[in-house]
């Protein structure tokens, strides 16, 4: 198996779990284990808190003394394990301890796999980062639309099962043959310091990151109260899962095309667009809370997750240095991933108790200043370039 399929199935067998765990794991202890919305937003908040230790402190650290392949194998078994926890728990607290237990693993796997892709590229043994990411894309609709099939049929019962199941799937492919340089115990220059605050001293480093950390908060509502909210305006249950994977589809349609029409945009353009088609977003459906407008709104995902995401990668493979790549993958995971969406997970719940589409109308506080922030770094870039130039 050469390095771009295996790549490319790594990231179709991890984002076929995120496919079941992001759009229903909330929903799930709501139908199945009985409390309420504002306690689930609770739970899955400090489970964000959890993942971003996890994230920015245990990966990072672990990382330096194990190779790639082990750590990712290690923190499977964890999420299987913590997967098995949540079978007794009927309390909140015990679901509060299975959440905290399941975040410190399971989210840290991408970083993980976005570590071994920047790795990859550096080291000209992946041409194509863009084309790979998308078979996650492709694995997160193939596992939401087969869900989609047994929940209809059996029951939201079947969701931990089918998260369980996908998680034992991704761990027999991590003991497969891989890339070398995956296999090995990472080799730090002593002479270097690498510690995270060093990523800070890389040029526009801390802009880029407060843009994208906007940009990723902006999901929060979506990402937790979506299949929720798609019942709460009377959409078919058999089409919820359809609906959910248009916002994916529109990831693998700009994953797969990236690296071929997009790389010629700037980082800062790229953000730019990402935080306009956000904001857009988030208005359209708080202005026509239906499921025709939402379901048409979902194809913004492409701007308002996927080009933020490959502007950041595309930032860091340019800028950040093998050594401290696991550093700035931890430090987006935790930041941009898991303790903004937490504040704005709260925040939005807070909004949908009091009328639903406030929850979505709520996250333009994130996406017009990163669209802000963003142009202030695209015109940074262009003083650059006229610099060079002369």
């Amino acid at each position: 198996m050469n390095t771009q399929r295996w790549m490319s199935s790594q990231f179709f067998s991890f984002f076929m779990t995120w496919g079941i765990f992001l759009p229903y794991w909330t929903g799930w202890m709501i139908h199945t284990k009985g409390i309420t919305v504002s306690q689930a937003s609770l739970i899955m908040s400090l489970g964000l808190v959890a993942r971003g230790l996890s994230t920015l402190v245990a990966f990072p650290y672990l990382s330096e003394k194990f190779s790639s392949k082990t750590l990712v194998n290690a923190m499977t078994i964890g999420t299987i394990i913590s997967l098995l926890s949540y079978i007794p728990a009927t309390s909140f607290t015990g679901l509060l301890l299975a959440t905290l237990l399941l975040h410190f693993f399971y989210p840290a796997l991408m970083p993980a796999l976005d570590s071994a892709a920047g790795t990859l590229v550096q080291t000209k043994q992946l041409r194509d980062y863009g084309k790979s990411r998308s078979f996650g894309s492709i694995g997160f609709v193939f596992a939401g639309m087969i869900l989609t099939l047994f929940t209809g049929a059996l029951g939201d019962e079947v969701i931990l099962w089918a998260l369980l199941l996908g998680t034992l799937i991704f761990l027999l492919l991590g003991f497969m043959h891989s890339p070398v340089v995956l296999s090995e115990k990472p080799k730090m220059d002593q002479t270097k310091k690498h510690g995270m605050m060093s990523l800070f001293r890389i040029k526009h480093f801390g802009l880029v990151l407060v843009i994208v950390i906007l940009l990723q908060a902006a999901h929060a509502s979506y990402y937790s109260y979506g299949y929720i909210f798609l019942q709460e305006i009377h959409a078919p249950k058999y089409l919820i899962g359809l609906i959910i994977n248009i916002a994916v589809f529109a990831e693998i349609i700009f994953f797969s095309i990236a690296d071929k029409h997009f790389q010629r945009f700037s980082v800062g353009s790229l953000l730019a667009m990402a935080a306009l088609g956000s904001t857009i977003r988030w208005l359209l459906v708080f202005s026509f809370p239906n499921v025709i407008v939402f379901s048409i709104t979902q194809a913004l995902h492409a701007c308002s997750f996927a080009m933020g995401h490959y502007a950041f990668m595309k930032y860091l493979i340019k800028n950040i240095s093998p050594a401290q790549i696991p550093k700035a993958q931890g430090m987006y995971s935790a930041l941009a991933l898991s303790w903004s969406t937490a504040i704005f997970t709260i925040f939005g719940g807070y909004l949908y108790e009091i009328e639903p589409r406030y929850a979505f109308i709520g996250m333009i506080v994130c996406t017009i200043p990163s669209m802000v922030f963003a142009l202030i770094y695209r015109r940074l870039e262009l003083r650059k370039e006229v610099l060079i130039s002369i």
